[in-house]
């Protein structure tokens, strides 16, 4: 059984737009680990991710494919939110906020933003080795640098296969 949802764009935007307003530039590797770190904890705790991206195991740590894109700046997601420009751009390592817009977070719920902010949190307080280190549990060391499943990503419980029943049958079609 695998686990799918569909990319909730929207979401993953007004993700990065927050995190690059909360002060200074911010590095890639801490905003890539606080949107792995959110949505882990909210599949736990919620019984879905907050974004459903693509994660693919890299050397340092959990890469989630569809963000990691968007922070690129790639036309793809531009054309697919309707936007000219990103409120961001991605200089070297660092995403740099390049508006004055403030983010849109119509779309994230109330529990999607306390665990956005709690990952993002959690990822600016640890070194680049902590978090790396981190995020590379069970569900990293299964992927073996292959696409990660969200069925690993699931902690262990007397209901982890009835979740994963669950979500196997009806993840693509949720709206995240």
């Amino acid at each position: 059984m695998t686990i799918r949802f569909k990319f909730a764009a929207q979401k993953a935007h007004a993700a990065i737009h927050w995190m690059v307003c909360q002060g200074e530039d911010v590095d890639l590797h801490t905003a890539l680990k606080s949107c792995y770190f959110a949505d882990r904890t909210h599949l736990n705790t919620c019984g879905r991710p907050i974004f459903g991206a693509t994660y693919r195991a890299m050397k340092f740590g959990p890469v989630p494919v569809e963000i990691y894109e968007m922070m690129k700046g790639e036309a793809l997601w531009k054309a697919e939110l309707g936007l000219e420009r990103f409120p961001w751009e991605l200089t070297g390592y660092r995403l740099r906020r390049t508006s004055n817009t403030q983010p849109d977070l119509d779309d994230l719920s109330e529990s999607d933003i306390e665990h956005l902010a709690n990952g993002f949190e959690r990822s600016r307080q640890l070194t680049f080795s902590e978090r790396t280190e981190a995020t590379h549990g069970d569900d990293w060391q299964k992927a073996n640098l292959g696409l990660m499943r969200y069925e690993d990503m699931l902690e262990e419980t007397p209901q982890k296969m009835r979740i994963v029943e669950q979500l196997s049958a009806n993840g693509r079609y949720m709206r995240l």
